[in-house]
């Protein structure tokens, strides 16, 4: 990215410290908030995201930037038997473990507190990796993404869902005003935190999408990408393999 976007603006910390804080702050009401932001839509999503992982029938899924636990929730019904949801808010992660004991899948899916720019795990271990909204969340988006490369087996399935900016009228323009004017409002009546959801438009708009992410990814050693736009283009699921 060549814009450093940061949730609350203080060259004093990084951007990974500040993007933990805010979904700590914001973390109790994330799930429900979600629902309103994307009308529910994103739940869609994450279903085509699963359908796409378990057509290689992966025995184990790492999760990046998990936030709740949503994706890892859904990817159970991949059949994998190890799943791993990874984050660096430990309040995100907090709620992700009470709906993951909630549901009894706790021997499924482990929570664990750690950065997408340094993965615990050793090279070519895991069979698929999912990223859903967190990729543009990366303070440096390519250390991050090569981590990920290292991590996945070869053959092993790579799939982003990440919000996009639609590129055709009246959608565009729609998008716009959705994201700079509504989004932050919504944020403010719902959450103590109105910076969070200010970020949270300023990134997406700064994020590369489409052919320029597809590039990111094939300089990393990334083939068989490609990206699918969904909903007027708001979102993409991208897929790579190793």
């Amino acid at each position: 990215m060549s814009e450093k976007i940061t949730p609350y603006k203080d060259n004093s910390r990084s951007k990974k410290e500040q993007v933990a804080e805010m979904f700590d702050t914001i973390s109790g009401k994330y799930d429900g908030l979600n629902r309103v932001i994307s009308f529910g839509i994103d739940i869609t999503w994450r279903k085509k995201v699963v359908a796409i992982v378990t057509d290689k029938k992966p025995d184990k899924i790492l999760d990046v930037a998990t936030g709740t636990g949503d994706l890892a929730i859904n990817l159970v019904e991949t059949g994998a038997s190890e799943i791993t949801g990874l984050d660096i808010s430990t309040g995100m992660l907090k709620v992700g473990e009470d709906k993951i004991k909630a549901k009894k899948l706790d021997a499924i899916i482990s929570m664990v507190k750690g950065d997408s720019e340094n993965l615990p795990y050793n090279e070519n271990y895991f069979d698929a990796i999912t990223v859903a909204f967190g990729v543009r969340n990366f303070e440096h988006l390519e250390k991050g993404l090569s981590e990920i490369f290292r991590v996945l087996k070869p053959g092993g399935i790579f799939v982003i869902l990440e919000t996009s900016i639609p590129t055709q009228t009246p959608y565009k323009q729609g998008y716009k005003l959705y994201s700079k004017k509504i989004l932050p409002l919504i944020g403010k009546i719902f959450s103590k935190d109105q910076s969070a959801y200010s970020y949270l438009s300023e990134s997406a708009a700064a994020f590369p999408y489409g052919e320029a992410f597809n590039n990111i990814l094939q300089k990393i050693g990334f083939i068989d990408v490609r990206d699918n736009p969904q909903t007027f283009g708001v979102a993409t699921i991208y897929t790579a393999t190793k």
